[in-house]
């Protein structure tokens, strides 16, 4: 079985396919459910620090296609850090 630090290299490296986002991910409005977007966003969050608190805001619409999600620390401490992650398309 491999690690988890082995799945985080193959993401690193491009090597797993991206979420594809098709219309089952879809909340009643028809846009990608937020909640998937804040999960993605907390994934990248995570490679950095266990996450503690997750504030999300929604800028523009997701209807389908490839997701990703990118994390920026913004500072980092001896057990807390600070992170910015953005998601979508």
């Amino acid at each position: 079985m491999p690690r988890m630090l082995d799945r985080i290299e193959q993401l690193m490296r491009g090597e797993v396919p991206p979420l594809e986002a098709t219309e089952r991910h879809a909340n009643p409005m028809g846009t990608v459910h937020g909640g998937i977007l804040a999960d993605i966003a907390d994934a990248a969050m995570s490679m950095a620090f266990t996450t503690l608190e997750l504030k999300i805001n929604f800028m523009k619409p997701v209807w389908t296609g490839k997701l990703r999600a990118e994390d920026r620390v913004l500072s980092g401490g001896r057990t807390v850090g600070r992170g910015d992650a953005a998601a979508g398309r």
